[in-house]
């Protein structure tokens, strides 16, 4: 008998921003003049500057975190998924959807204030939470005082490959694509990996287990013991 394949949604936190994200850049294209992202998925830059942050503008503060749904073009949004649709789903796996899900949130918000802050342009893109997921992902094993080599190496090339492309960088933060790196360094050595769940064979092996502990226990308790009891003696007739 032949087996039935199936698609699953195996990682809904990757697989929804993803879409979400194509969505965007096509309403943004094809419905609405090009003009979706930049008023609502971009967040804003330094203050004082052109598209700076507005502190009465309840807009501006979600845009500190939806700026990692907007991309520039086609080539930005495939070259961001082409990490984050490869490493999400194992972040997934190891942490749980929950928890990358906060991890996405977060590194949004860190990226989108230290751009207010810092930088006189505005930002949009994913790379930080590209960023943050390489990170997290090299870091696999870890133990006190001990740095994996794969962790350096990651780091090194990634922020080579950043800080070469700075200059050409438009709507693109090089120092909010390393803060996305810190988040996934802080991730990765503070948030412990989720528990495997047991099989449901070793679960009742288990339950079987405590439930004849139990009983034996019961047994032993209400059982009278030899030195207990009295003899009175025999009678002989």
């Amino acid at each position: 008998m032949k087996k039935k394949f199936r698609v699953t949604y195996n990682a809904p936190v990757t697989l929804t921003f993803a879409i979400l994200c194509v969505v965007i850049l096509l309403m943004n294209d094809f419905l609405l003049g090009k003009h979706l992202i930049p008023a609502i998925f971009t967040a804003p830059s330094r203050i004082g500057s052109n598209a700076g942050f507005n502190y009465k503008s309840v807009l501006d503060y979600f845009r500190l975190f939806l700026h990692i749904f907007g991309h520039t073009d086609w080539n930005h949004l495939l070259g961001n998924f082409a990490f984050i649709l490869l490493l999400g789903p194992l972040m997934e796996e190891r942490y749980g959807s929950k928890m990358v899900l906060l991890m996405f949130v977060v590194t949004a918000f860190v990226t989108g204030v230290i751009n207010v802050c810092l930088i006189p342009r505005p930002l949009l893109g994913a790379s930080g939470v590209v960023f943050m997921l390489i990170i997290l992902a090299s870091i696999t094993t870890l133990d006190k005082n001990v740095i994996p080599l794969t962790f350096i190496f990651v780091v090194a090339i990634y922020l080579g490959r950043e800080l070469i492309n700075a200059p050409k960088a438009e709507n693109i933060s090089t120092v909010a694509h390393i803060a996305g790196g810190l988040c996934g360094s802080m991730f990765g050595f503070l948030v412990a990996p989720k528990a495997k769940r047991g099989s449901k064979k070793e679960k009742e092996e288990k339950t079987s287990d405590d439930e004849n502990k139990k009983t034996a226990l019961f047994k032993k308790r209400n059982t009278p013991r030899e030195e207990d009891s009295t003899v009175v003696g025999t009678l002989e007739i």
